[in-house]
């Protein structure tokens, strides 16, 4: 038997797993803001330490979230720049192989 190998997601599953999990971390970081305020009344030296710990978590994790954003943001605009580039390049030569009518039907 021979070993197969993991299937690599494509940019565009990455992307959407990307999109998926900062959409999941948003709703999380919703929670955890309302969980804060609900036991804002709350004292004693343990809530009190808890809620401290968590807000300060919360608080690493949105700028986490937020370089995130701007990498996917950044990586979908490099994509997409390259995509218009080589569709310009496709349906600039006339003269290419007929690989360019498949390549040119995406564009």
């Amino acid at each position: 038997m021979g070993t197969t190998e993991p299937a690599t997601p494509t940019t565009a599953e990455e992307q959407v797993t990307k999109a998926k999990l900062m959409e999941d971390l948003r709703t999380v970081f919703g929670d955890v803001e309302e969980l804060l305020k609900a036991t804002a009344s709350q004292t004693g030296e343990r809530i009190t330490a808890a809620r401290a710990k968590a807000e300060e978590s919360l608080k690493v994790a949105k700028a986490r979230l937020a370089e995130v954003q701007a990498a996917v943001a950044t990586q979908t605009k490099a994509v997409a720049k390259t995509t218009d580039d080589m569709c310009g390049l496709i349906h600039g030569r006339r003269w290419a192989s007929p690989r360019r009518l498949v390549l040119s039907s995406a564009c």
